[in-house]
């Protein structure tokens, strides 16, 4: 096993269980190991999302409504 040293409860649909302990198994990893990479893959993508906030923050906003009149305007949709 590998140094994963918190410990959780977590419920799954009882086929996303099945098909990660065949997964695990096909890997030699754990169901642990298996969900720690899914959940780091999450916070790396939030952390990304928040840093293309945070550069974008001073961009002007435009309104909903006058994207979709422009995307009419323009036959785009």
């Amino acid at each position: 096993m590998s140094t994963l040293n918190k410990r959780a409860t977590i419920y799954f649909d009882p086929d996303i269980h099945k098909v990660l302990k065949i997964k695990a198994a096909t890997l030699n990893k754990s169901i642990s190991e298996l969900i720690d990479k899914a959940v780091r893959y999450e916070l790396i993508e939030d952390e990304e999302d928040i840093r293309a906030f945070q550069e974008r923050v001073n961009e002007p906003s435009v309104p909903y409504e006058k994207v979709l009149k422009d995307l009419k305007k323009n036959g785009k949709i």
